[in-house]
């Protein structure tokens, strides 16, 4: 019996009957009738593979590849022989709306799929969809958090979500030996893929890896003196996730393909520590990305350009030689990573939506943009308290705090309307200027920008906030009735 679930992909074999179609399709339709990927016309030995590895709630300046403590050698190494992109950000802080946003080049409220444990609209698509009818076998290792099947036609193998606290064995030199059929099958067929493999690292609760060589880390902005241990523990995840990355591209070398393969390192959004994960401050919605792809990407190149999640898509599409749907919210890079160019976006957007985020106690909805240098944030419930777990955890210890602490720990639960930070300066969004005189031009600017994307997008703001649920899987619906 298989280990992959098939549901609904278009050419898991190019039997007989696939191959003289697609000759027909080649051979008898004319190019002016629709855009003729080059996955047809030049056939799929030239057609390049697409290996996107994600982590899981992971602050990128945590990696010692930002210039954090983690080490992470294999990062390192891929780093050393592509891209590493200093300015990425996806479009909300939690994992659900970030997966689907990955998935289908589409914002969160676009896609209806902007609370946690969301669910997209039936009519949208998703990567399977453009890439299986230009004959690519796609995949997804680990992690889901998606939603309807219908839109998500993957070729789902459960493998690369480690299960909390159990050691995966070795088994024919490989511990994720189901991924690597999956390549070895595609390989021998001379079929291209795209496979994702998300794993649940460094996602609490903290038990992979060694902390030890952590105990003395000294803390970011983000955490406070009673999380040193928890902090511990969350770096020996990124080193524990790093030797997962280390075994894919230990996989791609073995098969001989490395040069065919465009080889993504992701780190999703922020932190579970205060300040990450479920706020729309830079470091919640920053995410470090590596691009290996040789003969293709400039070894060991940096690049400041601003690129989103939303912009994946369409680069894989691009690199394809398939044509871009005028429907997707993001844009190709692929002329960045050719080299071609040092520039892409002016702008990236984010939100942040806390029901549906378990425990929340209030709606709590946040609107953001940044540019080049400055980040502006809208708080849409400033009334409100931000109250989900994490941040009552932090109100409990208070009292053990000194004074400056406090304050830190205060601001993050209590936030006025507006926000305004240099995130250049001030990466972790510690200096609120939004009340700074000399900055109430940049600060009005970017908040025009904003509006105009929130009214692109249909977002109405705080409605679209109390509708939430709505948006919610079906599968979260009996969790949820239960919570409450």
């Amino acid at each position: 019996m298989s280990t992959f679930v098939s549901v609904g992909a278009v050419f898991s074999d190019l039997d007989i009957k696939s191959f003289l179609r697609w000759v027909v399709i080649a051979v008898f339709v004319p190019c002016g009738c629709f855009a003729m990927s080059l996955a047809t016309t030049r056939g799929h030995a030239q057609s390049p593979n697409f290996i996107f590895i994600l982590a899981d709630d992971c602050s990128y300046r945590d990696l010692e590849l930002y210039g954090g403590p983690a080490k992470t050698p294999n990062i390192n190494r891929l780093a050393g022989s592509g891209l590493t992109f200093q300015r990425c950000y996806q479009a909300a802080p939690m994992c659900s709306p970030t997966r689907h946003t990955l998935y289908t080049g589409l914002y969160p409220v676009r896609s209806g799929a902007y609370p946690n444990h969301a669910k997209a609209y039936e009519n949208v698509k998703s990567i399977p969809h453009y890439l299986s009818g230009a004959g690519y076998r796609v995949g997804l290792a680990g992690k889901t958090h998606i939603a309807p099947l219908s839109v998500f036609p993957f070729e789902y193998i459960k493998e690369f979500a480690d299960p909390p606290e159990q050691e995966v064995p070795v088994v024919d030199g490989w511990r994720y030996r189901n991924v690597f059929r999956f390549m070895q099958e595609s390989a021998g067929k001379d079929q291209p893929f795209c496979l994702f493999l998300c794993s649940n690292e460094p996602h609490a609760p903290y038990t992979k890896g060694d902390p030890k060589p952590y105990r003395d880390a000294q803390l970011s902005p983000q955490q406070f003196d009673f999380q040193r241990g928890e902090y511990a523990r969350y770096l020996a995840e990124i080193t524990y996730f790093d030797g997962q990355v280390g075994e894919i591209a230990a996989m791609v070398k073995h098969l001989g393909l490395k040069e065919k393969t465009c080889l993504v390192v992701a780190t999703e959004q922020g932190s579970g520590f205060p300040f990450g994960k479920w706020t729309c401050y830079e470091i919640g919605v920053a995410s470090g990305l590596v691009v290996s792809w040789p003969g293709v990407v400039q070894q060991g190149g940096q690049t400041d350009a601003i690129v989103e999640y939303t912009d994946i898509l369409p680069t894989f599409l691009d690199a394809a030689g398939l044509a871009i749907p005028d429907s997707l919210d993001g844009r190709s890079f692929l002329e960045l990573l050719q080299g071609k160019t040092d520039k892409h976006s002016d702008y990236a957007f984010s939100m942040q939506t806390t029901r549906g985020v378990k425990g929340y106690l209030a709606p709590y909805g946040i609107r953001t943009v940044v540019g080049r240098k400055y980040r502006y944030i809208r708080n849409l419930f400033p009334e409100n308290e931000f109250s989900i777990p994490v941040s009552r955890t932090v109100f409990e210890a208070t009292r053990e705090m000194d004074e400056k602490s406090r304050h830190r720990a205060q601001r993050y639960m209590k936030r006025p309307a507006e926000e305004l930070y240099d995130v250049i300066a001030d990466p972790y969004c510690q200096n609120n200027l939004a009340g700074d005189d000399r900055l109430h031009d940049q600060k009005q600017q970017l908040s025009s920008v904003l509006a105009r994307w929130m009214r692109e997008q249909a977002d109405s703001g705080r409605q679209v906030e109390l509708d939430a649920h709505g948006r919610q899987a079906d599968w979260y619906k009996p969790r949820r009735a239960a919570e409450k």
